[in-house]
């Protein structure tokens, strides 16, 4: 297979940041685009109902590629620390072990879900009316949980082996197919809400065998090994997936962020504005998840960049990628920030027709939770830096922050405070009361470090 050329000891930081950074931003580009079309189509063919059902059960799957990023995040730190220390066995190893032991999660998730398949649905805040809509959606989503994970996993695995390429078209070519079969399921076959499950559910299907398929068939060093069965071998495995559930915890946090934006988000919107404001809020979720992969973009093309040059001991590569990734961040973020301001309108309009209520309640609302774009991009980014130099404490930290902390006060005391507004203002503030702990928790390192 041919690979692109990378050398991330020594290309240049810049032309290196890029050539990682354009496929693995077009694939999470087109992957939310897709996304997005697959909601609008539930949207205008299948109605409101149908569009919160789909968010009631987002944070079960944003659960899963959580799991996914969490094991490959400490994987690739800890494999790109080990190719640069030239152990291709090693690096080998742990990638095994982590889909072994991910796939093995993923499987017992999907059995507890299938068996308390109300009790589920019920947890994650579906109400009567929206119940049944629930549990079509989830009854054949969570048959896609391990292909969720091994997407998650894979990407980060791809880019490592040398192919962001690949690894976009594991994105994309996924999202595409879902497109396709939504149309498919939805105005040729007419089988609404159950069409549109199946139809995602060969997508993330799709991308689970593109990624098995790169490292069975087409990677470069990092393939799979064959482990023993001692009880030797078995305590290293438990000892190098926990170091990895150490530094990728904070990965999985911030897909968590998000589920935890959606829990507490349902519940809130359900009890100010009923079930028009849950469909209104579902197309800031559909939203939020973009900007997500955006922040998460720039932080997994900086990562083996970022943790091949810290194993190499080369500080100033390390602080530089660093500062190109945050000053990246920022950039993207500023853009989408002014596009959902000013044309808000036109964004909800492909969810919602303007005639439903909760397209007015989401069109006066969005412009409101986009003011938080930036530092949501920009924290995003400093905690995949913090992951990458082995530092799953503060980043642990931050990602609380931004999931529970400051989260769930916000989420209960912003619609006290200014009203409608203030409910779409909770994550916003969540995200600027991050940043400002993040900035404080570098200030006070650079000051130790000067003291000393």
């Amino acid at each position: 297979m041919q690979r692109d050329s990378i050398d991330f000891g020594k290309e240049h930081i810049p032309t290196l940041f890029k050539k990682i950074l354009v496929p693995t931003l077009l694939g999470m580009v087109c992957m939310s685009a897709m996304t997005i079309i697959d909601g609008a189509f539930v949207g205008h063919a299948v109605g409101s109902n149908a569009l919160a059902a789909i968010n009631i059960f987002c944070p079960l799957w944003l659960l899963m590629s959580g799991i996914g990023l969490m094991l490959g995040m400490g994987c690739s730190v800890v494999a790109s620390i080990h190719l640069a220390k030239d152990n291709v066995k090693a690096a080998r190893l742990n990638l095994t072990q982590t889909v072994i032991f991910g796939s093995f999660i993923s499987l017992l998730i999907y059995l507890v879900v299938r068996v308390f398949e109300v009790q589920s649905a019920r947890m994650l805040g579906a109400s009567d009316i929206l119940l049944p809509d629930v549990l079509v959606y989830q009854k054949w989503m969570s048959r896609s949980f391990i292909s969720i994970f091994l997407q998650s996993v894979g990407l980060l695995i791809i880019r490592l082996d040398g192919s962001p390429k690949f690894s976009m078209v594991c994105l994309s070519l996924p999202a595409i197919i879902n497109v396709v079969l939504d149309y498919v399921t939805l105005y040729i076959l007419d089988w609404g809400l159950e069409g549109v499950a199946i139809a995602t559910m060969i997508g993330c299907t799709t991308g689970g065998v593109l990624v098995l398929f790169y490292l069975l068939f087409l990677s470069n060093k990092m393939k799979f090994y064959k482990q023993k069965l001692s009880i030797t071998s078995l305590k290293l495995s438990a000892r190098n997936i926990g170091y990895q559930l150490k530094l990728g915890f904070s990965a999985l946090l911030g897909e968590l962020c998000i589920a935890m934006i959606l829990f507490v988000g349902n519940y809130v919107f359900l009890k100010y504005l009923k079930e028009d404001g849950v469909a209104a809020f579902s197309v800031a979720c559909y939203i939020l998840p973009f900007i997500f992969m955006t922040g998460n973009s720039i932080a997994q093309s900086a990562q083996p960049i970022i943790s091949f040059n810290y194993g190499a001991g080369q500080s100033d590569r390390v602080k530089q990628a660093r500062d190109l990734s945050l000053y990246t961040a920022f950039d993207l973020a500023l853009i989408l920030t002014l596009a959902f301001i000013f044309f808000v309108k036109y964004i909800v309009m492909v969810f919602l027709p303007p005639t439903a209520n909760a397209y007015q309640i989401a069109s006066a609302g969005l412009p409101f939770l986009a003011i938080g774009f930036i530092p949501f991009v920009v924290n995003v980014s400093y905690i995949g830096y913090c992951q990458s130099v082995e530092r799953p404490g503060i980043a642990t930290v931050l990602s609380l922050c931004r999931g529970v902390l400051y989260l769930v006060p916000s989420f209960i005391l912003m619609p006290k405070i200014a009203g409608t507004e203030g409910i779409w203002l909770a994550v916003p503030s969540t995200e600027v009361l991050t940043l400002a702990t993040a900035i404080l928790w570098a200030w006070y390192v650079k000051k130790s470090r000067y003291s000393k």
